[in-house]
């Protein structure tokens, strides 16, 4: 099947005042995302993730012009089957020849950033194509089930030390073994953050998995505080202690502790990945597909992921589309043991598609639809899409 046209669409739909939180984002008050779709010149439809930020809200208008003007023109017409092809005809541009002729990149200048996102919907929504053409889910494209299902853990936490303990509680009350808080510098002090995962810790109970995520603002030093402060809290891992910027930086914290570090969700492409490896700077990687460079650069880091023994734990905060395509990607992986599952207020997951995305006794089942298995709900696309 060939291309006959790529669309994208910025979409924004607030967030209910009662399911709102703070973090060190700030209030988000809001949900946003670029909705990828590629139709076939049969008619078939396509989806797919780009983000313009790790979290909640993002401003998409740069990425929705990088698609339909930059991307778009060299896709129209091309065979949707041929996906790696496509993807190094991106990431070249115009030296895409030489690419393809030598067997190495000739990357342009976009190599990393706003480029890259917007590649990554466009190639989650070739591999949802695909397995629709071949009816089969893109987890059997990519090799099949490593695992029949998967446990999931639990994303969210942001209550105080008071109330921490309920919080996170709720979300084992729903059947999660796992669950994930948020500290860092929206807790003003070290010893405030130690002090809530203290009191998840005692709520919870030694046999709940308790993930604990920075989004990168601790500095060097408090990084290091922190873990000497939550030593005896049996933490499954410390995200993204620090700056991404500062990869070094995460060495030096990785060295300090024997709690596992987390990251590489902010990262692009599996050569970031890669240099994060050289420096011995992480136990877990997090690439998101809708920021990586797809469902396609995501295989490439679960590989690096099985080559160096380390643990493959998709970042899946984002809409439906990029959480189905973190979820194909984890169970074709042997590195991939656990998933993110987004407790907090989310419109893109719930309400942007017209399947339900359920966890049942803690776990997820191998994916079966074709495709991605998930399906825009268009009134929702029309109500929410912003003009660019």
């Amino acid at each position: 099947m060939k291309i006959a046209n790529v669309e994208a669409f910025w979409l924004r739909c607030p967030v209910p005042k009662e399911k709102q939180h703070t973090s060190d984002y700030g209030l988000l008050a809001n949900f946003d995302m670029t909705l990828v779709v590629i139709t076939t010149e049969d008619g078939l439809q396509g989806f797919g993730e780009a983000k313009a930020a790790v979290g909640s809200s993002g401003v998409c208008a740069s990425i929705v012009n990088c698609i339909e003007n930059e991307l778009k023109p060299a896709l129209i017409g091309k065979q949707v089957k041929d996906i790696t092809r496509l993807w190094e005809e991106m990431y070249n541009g115009t030296r895409d020849h030489y690419a393809l002729s030598r067997g190495r990149k000739f990357p342009v200048l976009g190599r990393r950033g706003l480029t890259v996102s917007a590649m990554s919907g466009i190639d989650t929504a070739l591999w949802d194509l695909k397995g629709k053409m071949l009816n089969v889910p893109v987890m059997d494209l990519l090799g099949g089930a490593c695992r029949d299902k998967m446990p999931a853990y639990a994303s969210g936490g942001w209550a105080d030390a008071d109330n921490i303990g309920a919080q996170l509680n709720g979300y084992v009350d729903k059947g999660f073994g796992g669950v994930k808080m948020r500290v860092g510098v929206m807790d003003r002090t070290v010893q405030n953050s130690v002090e809530r995962v203290k009191a998840a810790r005692a709520a919870l109970g030694p046999d709940i998995k308790l993930m604990t995520d920075a989004h990168g603002t601790f500095s060097v030093p408090e990084a290091k505080q922190f873990c000497r402060g939550v030593q005896d809290c049996n933490l499954y891992w410390f995200e993204e202690p620090i700056s991404p910027d500062n990869r070094k930086g995460t060495a030096e914290v990785r060295a300090s502790t024997h709690i596992p570090i987390a990251a590489g969700e902010s990262e692009y492409t599996s050569f970031d990945i890669n240099e994060l490896l050289d420096i011995r700077a992480i136990d877990v990687i997090q690439p998101d597909a809708a920021i990586i460079g797809g469902i396609s650069e995501a295989v490439r880091v679960a590989h690096l992921a099985s080559v160096h023994q380390l643990e493959l734990a998709p970042h899946c905060w984002g809409s439906a589309f990029s959480f189905m395509a973190g979820l194909n990607v984890a169970f074709a992986s042997p590195s991939a043991t656990i998933i993110e599952f987004s407790l907090g207020g989310n419109p893109m997951m719930y309400e942007l598609v017209k399947e339900q995305i359920t966890v049942t006794d803690g776990h997820l089942p191998a994916p079966t639809a074709p495709g991605l298995g998930v399906s825009p709900d268009w009134d929702f696309v029309r109500d929410f899409k912003q003009k660019v």
